[in-house]
């Protein structure tokens, strides 16, 4: 049995800025036939399009970005600080060369047309609604493009929020 808790996106009461800008999260996409996760600390939450969304962004080099093109839904798992250097692996190192499960001791959970970790605090799972690279041109600010010295734009993901599960 799960130790997680289904509640609705409006339960949830930690601070986005602490979750997603200092704990990091996971963002993971694919099934057991095949998946990948990356670690992430840009993104956020909100209302768009009258439902609760989560919007993340991914370099279309990384491994993930694939998984996160092709499937309908993804995943973002939220750990406690004990997990930090399995978070801090999954974001410096690539799963075409790493099996980041196996080095980081993370389980994976299959559920919910996506994968998702045991070990997490929090999950959110989306169902893909939008994608959309950056285009450099719609920069107001010069200053974002020092975040692109590779010219290697993210693309932002926008998913309805379909499940939270807490512990």
């Amino acid at each position: 049995m799960s130790a997680f808790k289904e509640i609705a996106p409006t339960q949830l009461s930690e601070n986005p800025f602490e979750l997603i800008g200092k704990k990091w999260m996971l963002i993971s996409a694919g099934t057991e036939v095949g998946y990948n996760t990356m670690t992430a600390s840009w993104g956020s939450f909100g209302v768009l399009w009258g439902m609760p969304v989560s919007n993340c962004y991914i370099r279309p080099q990384r491994y993930t970005f694939e998984f996160m093109q092709r499937e309908e839904y993804y995943s973002l798992s939220f750990f406690d600080e004990e997990y930090r250097s399995a978070l801090d692996f999954c974001g410096k190192k690539s799963g075409r060369d790493y099996n980041k499960v196996k080095e980081t001791g993370l389980t994976p959970v299959f559920d919910y047309k996506t994968t998702y970790f045991e070990q997490a605090s929090l999950v959110v799972i989306c169902k893909k609604l939008y994608v959309e690279q950056f285009k450099p041109e719609l920069f107001l600010s010069p200053e974002i493009e020092k975040n692109y010295p590779d010219k290697d734009y993210h693309h932002t993901f926008i998913g309805k929020i379909e499940h939270v599960l807490q512990k």
